[in-house]
């Protein structure tokens, strides 16, 4: 079973544009741009809408038009249209428990403290999907998370960020067809 749901999590608005909170909305706009992708506002699915084919794979791209904190409402609403399966969606969100510009994929388990995963758990009523988590950093102290999330990254760590989103652009077709290890290896090089 492939992955035929990439979510690019994010705040909708423009003026988030830039901010680290926004690395899943960046990674599905690279996806549009290097495969010549047009994503469609449809408002009854919440959310922006596209369609790639990587190998023998139909895989929507979906940047949900809500605030992060409601990505759930979207997320379910595009899964039960196209009758997906949770391990059949990749979540693609910023990880402050990473340097900026590692990666990991996951599969499963909590939401370690981010909202978006928190509200799409809430809302599939179910753990079972995958993860692409993007590095972000984090900031000396709690009480700056909200802060720091919702700023743009020093241009250092932007480079570094966008370096690992055009790689992982560039392993889409491992990455579709769970083939993490070799994408993970790729990611890492």
């Amino acid at each position: 079973m492939s992955i035929k749901l990439i979510v690019g999590l994010g705040n909708y608005e423009l003026k988030y544009k830039n901010t680290r909170h926004n690395i899943g909305i960046w990674y599905i706009n690279l996806l549009t741009i290097h495969h010549n992708v047009t994503l469609k506002k449809e408002k009854n699915l919440h959310g922006f809408i596209g369609q790639l084919k990587i190998g023998n794979n139909i895989v929507h791209l979906l940047i949900p038009n809500t605030y992060m904190n409601f990505s759930g409402n979207s997320v379910v609403a595009v899964s039960n249209f196209y009758k997906l399966a949770p391990e059949e969606i990749l979540i693609v969100h910023d990880e402050l428990d990473l340097l900026p510009g590692s990666t990991r994929i996951k599969f499963g388990g909590g939401h370690a403290g981010h909202n978006g995963i928190k509200n799409i758990i809430h809302k599939l009523n179910d753990n079972l999907f995958y993860r692409l988590r993007i590095g972000i950093g984090r900031p000396k102290y709690k009480r700056e998370i909200i802060n720091f999330v919702l700023n743009s990254p020093s241009y250092h760590e932007r480079t570094t960020i966008n370096n690992t989103l055009n790689k992982a652009v560039l392993c889409i077709k491992d990455i579709v067809e769970k083939k993490f290890v070799e994408a993970i290896n790729y990611l890492r090089s």
